[in-house]
């Protein structure tokens, strides 16, 4: 179930990906919206009203973003993400750090594709990367074993698995500059540091649901989980991808910032 949910699903999510547009955005709307409703199940406050809340808001945020209004999508999301805040009461720390958690893989993730010259390239490269981390780190962590990376967070894991995700994605790195798609050496560069950030990503999700006692953030994909389950590293990654590129090329060029050098 696990190889079959892969094979439907990653085509989709890359030909989204290519259409881009309201497409896309429509596409992570949808799934920050899923992330946020996941995120409040797994700390034990996922009530109508403040589910209910996040949805609008996260909803609002990707309509205005589509229509070219990221100031104004950042304004919504903070007035209302302090309103989830206040919604949440007693939870109201945990509340707001989903609704972070949500809102960056939002905007990160429609800015880095929005990129009208280097956004599909941009955005496949993290997707190539973190899907080379997860592959490679199972096959090295099943053949090789060895020490665990963080048994009380994630007892699964290993230094091997780790190691091996890690080499993967200079694979990917070094498959694009030899397509002509970027140059190798920053390409290798930025590939190691979205490894790593994914790695650290699966982590902190693996930490906030042992915190809270659950195994899976939902069983909404055959095989995986849920949402929060699969796209862990994928947020993690995409938002390190977005703060390079921004830092180099500015808001709407994230994604030539992250593969022209």
């Amino acid at each position: 179930m696990r190889v079959l949910a892969a094979l439907v699903l990653a085509p989709l999510a890359i030909a989204i990906a290519y259409a881009g547009g309201w497409l896309w955005v429509l596409l992570v709307t949808l799934v920050s919206i899923g992330l946020f409703a996941e995120w409040l199940t797994v700390i034990g406050a996922g009530s109508a009203a403040l589910t209910g809340a996040g949805t609008v808001v996260i909803a609002m945020m990707g309509a205005a973003v589509a229509f070219g209004g990221l100031k104004t999508s950042v304004v919504v999301g903070l007035v209302g993400g302090a309103i989830v805040t206040l919604i949440a009461r007693g939870k109201f720390v945990w509340a707001a750090t989903g609704f972070a958690y949500a809102a960056a893989a939002l905007l990160a993730s429609i800015l880095v594709r929005k990129d009208l010259v280097n956004g599909f390239s941009a955005l496949m490269f993290v997707l190539l990367v973190v899907w080379a981390t997860d592959i490679g780190g199972y096959f090295a962590g099943r053949s090789i074993g060895g020490p665990k990376l963080w048994p009380r967070v994630s007892p699964k894991k290993t230094w091997a698995g780790a190691l091996g995700g890690f080499v993967a994605s200079l694979v990917v790195a070094a498959g694009f500059a030899a397509c002509g798609i970027g140059k190798a050496v920053p390409l290798l560069l930025i590939s190691a540091v979205l490894s790593v950030v994914s790695q650290a990503g699966d982590l902190f999700e693996s930490a906030v649901k042992r915190r809270f006692g659950v195994k899976d953030s939902s069983h909404l994909i055959p095989g995986h989980g849920g949402l929060m389950d699969r796209l862990d590293g994928f947020v993690a990654a995409i938002l390190a991808a977005w703060i390079i590129g921004f830092l180099r090329h500015g808001v709407h060029s994230a994604g030539s910032g992250l593969m022209v050098w």
